[in-house]
Parts: C-alpha cells; structure tokens; sequence
C-alpha cells in the first residue's frame, strides 16, 4: 500500500553533469535567467536558483566527461515524514548512505531508483536571504524577478529515461509517497510512461521508457515559466542567442503543458513550459491512460513526439 501523500513535500533540486561547465553556467545565468548562488571548494559545482526559489539553489552544475543527471533531491514535509521514507527505502530493499555535502542544506539521504537514478531525501532547509543587489520590492518573494534572459520562475519537473518504468513508477509511488497522474501504456501492456506528483501539481517526476534499455540516463529537466508569452519570447531568445532549438513552441496533450524543447551546451536537454494553471486538486484524481494508438496522434496539435534517446553529447546540428 503507498503511504500518506505528503511525506515528500516537493521536488527540491537537481544536479546535472556538463562537460563544458562555463559555457553551461551562461546558458543558465544570461538565457535562463538564474542566479549563481556559491561553488564547491574545488570550483567544479556551480549552485544557481530560480528567482521564486525559497531555498540555497535549485540546480548544481557539475564539471564532468558527459552530460546527464547526477542528483536529484527531493524535500520532505518533515524530520518525522523524512525518517518514515527512509524506513520505507530500507525496507523495500534500496538502502542509501546519509551525506552533507550541499551548501544551505541539512543531512541528505540518498539511495536510488530500480533504475540507478540517485534520489536524495531531505528535510532541513536554509531558507534564502537575498543580498541588497537582488532584494525584491514585495516581502513575499524570496529575490528579484531578473531583468534578463527567460526570467524561469522554478525548477517544475525532472523527466528521466528509464528501462523499466513501471518498477521506477512504482517505488515513487509505493515508497515516496508520490501518486501517478498520467501514463501511457503500449498494446502489450508495457507502461511506457508515467508522470507522477508529490502535491497539487499535475506531475513533479516522469519516467519514460529508455528504448535503448540503458539505465540511469536523463530525457530533460524543466523550468516553469509564468504565462505561455513568456515561453513565445524564450524562443526568439533563443533565435537571437544561437541556442538550439530541438522542437515547439507547442502544447503537449498530456498534461497540457505548453513548452519549448532546447539544449544547454553541456548537452541536456531543458524544458521551458508554463503548467501554472492546471493543478491536481481532487483528492481521487484517477489514472488517466493513454493508448499506443492514442499516442500515435501526436502533441495536442498534431506535432509527433519525440525519440526518447538523448542523454549525452551535444544536440543536433540544425540544418
């Protein structure tokens, strides 16, 4: 039986791997409009934050020989909700190690998905304290909207590619609390997809089938901006600043979500998606299915999908 929603609270942050770590850092600061936050002592991560961020940073950049996800770090509801979800870990066999090893943040446990996925679990939270530069006019808001770039206002949602998506559904599901919103599931009955939440948010982490039967491989993270305009000027953005656009502006059918596909130039993929007016909000919200045939109809407007193979390396050259 899954536990109690609630027990995680929300998705916290994420690290991502870049091999070309400066040019990473300016894709996020000057296009996306984040704010660089501290680096590690050895200069190799870099801790940026969305501007409505309450907490030390949102996403860590990490010098490395690929791209791809490293981390992801989810926040509990609790000390309490923290230690019930490490139990459940432990107990359905994914043991984990407690680190301290990320500036502004208490004790974080970390164990895996089935996939190979690192999972970090955490409750203590320093809360962010702007500095004269980027105090914002309402108390409310945690720093200054940028007068630059995107101007992203959160990190929305982590999608990773997975081998097996119904045991990864499944251990967000049974043992972190999260409940499945959305999925598709093929003809012979393979899930290929699910999209799963933490609160009132339609989905907070999906998994989509690696096709190549890799593990532990990333298909994008995503940033949420305010209106669907703002996702419009993020693509004459990204025309005027040579960033490469892989597909959209468009709407996806699942879960609504109007978005734009680019890649940094570390080789991740990144979602920029406006998801901000529709919520979960009833309490037995039910498992929307939807079937091959179903997909094969492509976006909401007809656009196909994409392939679910990008993981490493740089983007396609446009033509």
């Amino acid at each position: 039986m899954a536990p109690p929603l609630g027990d995680i609270a929300h998705l916290g942050h994420v690290e991502l791997l870049t091999p070309d770590l400066d040019a990473s850092v300016r894709f996020f600061i000057e296009y996306l409009g984040l704010t660089e936050n501290g680096r590690s002592a050895d200069g190799t991560s870099v801790y940026l934050r969305t501007w409505d961020d309450y907490e030390h940073h949102s996403l860590v950049l990490t010098a490395h020989e690929t791209s791809g996800i490293r981390r992801t770090a989810l926040r509990a509801s609790s000390e309490e909700a923290l230690q019930r979800r490490v139990k459940e870990a432990e107990s359905a066999g994914r043991t984990g190690r407690w680190v301290e090893d990320e500036p502004g943040l208490g004790p974080l446990y970390v164990t895996t998905d089935p996939d190979g996925h690192e999972i970090a679990l955490y409750w203590e939270s320093e809360w962010y304290r702007a500095p004269d530069a980027l105090k914002p006019g309402l108390k409310n808001q945690p720093q200054a909207k940028p007068g630059h770039g995107v101007g992203v206002r959160r990190l929305d949602h982590v999608n990773f590619l997975a081998a097996d998506v119904g045991s990864n559904g499944g251990f967000v599901h049974e043992v972190l609390g999260a409940r499945p919103t959305e999925q598709i599931q093929l003809d012979d009955g393979r899930i290929a997809a699910q999209w799963l939440t933490f609160s009132s948010k339609s989905y907070d982490v999906v998994y989509t089938e690696d096709w190549t039967g890799s593990t532990g491989r990333l298909h994008h993270i995503a940033f949420a901006t305010d209106t669907r305009e703002d996702i419009l000027r993020a693509a004459d953005l990204a025309l005027d600043t040579g960033v490469f656009i892989e597909t959209g502006p468009h709407k996806h059918a699942i879960q609504q979500t109007f978005f734009l596909y680019v890649y940094e130039p570390g080789g991740n993929r990144i979602e920029l998606c406006n998801p901000l007016t529709r919520l979960v909000l009833a309490p037995d919200w039910p498992l929307i299915t939807w079937t091959e045939n179903e997909r094969k109809k492509g976006q909401a407007w007809g656009l196909k999908t994409i392939e679910s193979f990008h993981t490493h390396g740089t983007p396609p050259v446009s033509a």
